[in-house]
């Protein structure tokens, strides 16, 4: 069996100023003299098919532009194929599977990262960053006794590692359907409390249910119950009315709130964590992209989400920040067409194919769940127009940016994550040896990087059982593909290949029992 040594901070990139070069293991590493801004573009939903950079239909020139002049990999992976735990993964340099409750969390969910965890943004503080995160949470809020809509909701981003938040507290299309910055619901008025339950209707909001004439937009499945600016939710909420969002201001709130904090004086390079909430469901562009394509209203979410990242872009050259801020591009997890709205995204796909060639999506343990975009943008350090094979982890962010900053980090709670710096800028292309995927309900798949890949056997259904016509890839019996001669899944080599189907169940089985 082989054995999964915690990496270590020797051997890795060291700088000179602002030239990368290369040093040998056990020599020191120099902290460059002005260290790179970090902005994380962290998109939702968005496949590896979905960027014209990646074969796309749907126009993304400002996307495009980050590929073309930087560094696009195509072998990386997000944790899991559904939001939840692959943002925990992210922040937390573990995988979210090891323990229970990390799954797709409830709008009312108490915070899953709790203070004394490892994070992301915590290695960066040390490192000399003020921190940010702004968009998308879906992680929790508050203590044992779950979110305080009318208080103070801590515990949350600020007490593991983020100097500054502007949240939605999980996603569009849960309730409370309202912004929270720092520690409170955002144009709050205490004289109309919010309550919210996810188990029985409070207040006297109409449902999408009992009211379908009063949506903009019709529900398709389990997105029927109270409504918000024309669109039924998962989740019943009342009060609150001041504070509600408009679904079709988020991303030119977000670039806003994400101005405010790169534009503010500091002798500190910064860490932002953007969390778009494009292009999630429900999809509800800007009234300037609406008709922007013919994909309907998930390809007008992607032109929308193409011009955040061009006013993000635009923001760092107007403060001669674009040379030196590392920009990441990527997605939680793979493309789902109908996620409980009919908004007509499979009838107007067309050519799109939002998967880009691979099978399964969101939600799946095929390829598609879990594959996803990945750019690499750092004009003073990176090659422009390069490409990355290696296989590469989303749970590797956190190891990585310890290491380059020499600062220490929990490895006993942050296991699984590893130092891949080299590979982050393009300096190397030896990758990981293997990775774990998460797929629906937990179910994992064992990817290596040779390119074999193992989904063990188990009991689900063989289609996500709610309408999206994904398959979820698992079987009864333990299944065994070769991704480099069979990218589509194809082909299961359980019955040929038996001695690396053992090899690599041992491998899995020692993964998972790591502690």
């Amino acid at each position: 069996m082989i054995q999964f040594a915690k990496i270590g901070l020797g051997g890795v990139a060291c700088f000179a100023l602002s030239i990368l070069a290369s040093c040998s293991s056990g020599t020191s590493q120099q902290i460059p003299a002005s260290k790179p801004n970090i902005i994380l573009i962290y998109t939702d939903d968005v496949g590896y098919g979905d960027i014209s950079a990646y074969g796309g239909k749907i126009p993304t020139p400002n996307i495009d532009k980050l590929a073309q002049n930087g560094l696009m990999f195509t072998n990386a992976y997000a944790t899991a194929a559904t939001c939840t735990p692959s943002r925990y993964s992210l922040l937390t340099g573990e995988y979210a599977w090891r323990a229970k409750g990390r799954g797709v969390a409830p709008g009312d969910t108490s915070a899953l990262i709790r203070p004394g965890v490892e994070t992301l943004p915590l290695v960066l503080q040390r490192s000399g960053y003020r921190t940010a995160v702004v968009g998308k949470w879906h992680l929790g809020l508050g203590g044992d006794e779950g979110p305080d809509w009318n208080g103070d909701l801590k515990p949350g981003p600020l007490e593991i590692g983020f100097d500054y938040s502007f949240i939605i507290p999980a996603t569009g299309d849960r309730v409370p359907a309202v912004f929270v910055e720092n520690h409170r619901v955002v144009g709050l008025d205490p004289t109309d409390p919010i309550a919210v339950s996810y188990r029985k209707k409070v207040g006297e909001r109409p449902t999408g249910k009992e009211n379908p004439e009063q949506l903009k937009m019709m529900w398709s499945h389990g997105h029927d119950q109270t409504i918000v600016n024309g669109v039924s939710r998962i989740g019943y909420m009342a009060g609150g009315e001041a504070a509600l969002w408009r679904d079709e201001d988020f991303a030119q709130t977000f670039v806003d709130k994400a101005t405010d904090f790169v534009s503010a004086e500091s002798d500190k390079p910064f860490f932002l964590y953007f969390s778009t909430h494009d292009i999630h469901v429900p999809r509800v562009a800007h009234e300037r992209f609406q008709g922007a394509t013919e994909f309907g209203p998930r390809g007008d979410v992607i032109v929308q989400l193409d011009w955040t990242v061009g006013e993000l872009m635009k923001l760092l050259q107007s403060k001669g920040l674009d040379q030196n801020t590392l920009v990441i591009f990527t997605s939680d997890n793979g493309p789902v067409l109908d996620d409980g709205y009919v908004d007509q995204a499979k009838e107007l796909a067309g050519a799109h194919d939002a998967a880009g060639g691979l099978r399964g999506g969101k939600y799946s343990g095929f390829e598609a769940g879990t594959r996803v975009p990945f750019i690499v943008h750092w004009p003073s350090a990176i090659r422009e127009g390069a490409s990355q094979g290696a296989l590469f982890s989303q749970v590797d962010l956190l190891g990585s940016f310890a290491a380059v900053n020499q600062v220490s980090y929990d490895s006993a709670q942050a296991i699984d994550t590893q130092n891949q710096w080299e590979v982050l800028i393009g300096k190397s292309e030896k990758g990981r040896y293997s990775l774990v995927q998460e797929a629906w309900y937990s179910n994992l798949a064992y990817v290596r990087a040779d390119g074999y890949k193992l989904i063990p056997g188990n009991e689900g259904p063989q289609i996500v059982p709610w309408g999206t016509e994904i398959e979820t890839g698992f079987a009864k019996t333990d299944q065994l593909f070769d991704l480099t001669a069979d990218p589509h899944e194809e082909t299961d080599l359980s019955a040929t290949k038996p001695e690396i189907l053992k090899e690599m169940q041992d491998e899995l089985i020692g993964i998972m029992i790591q502690k």
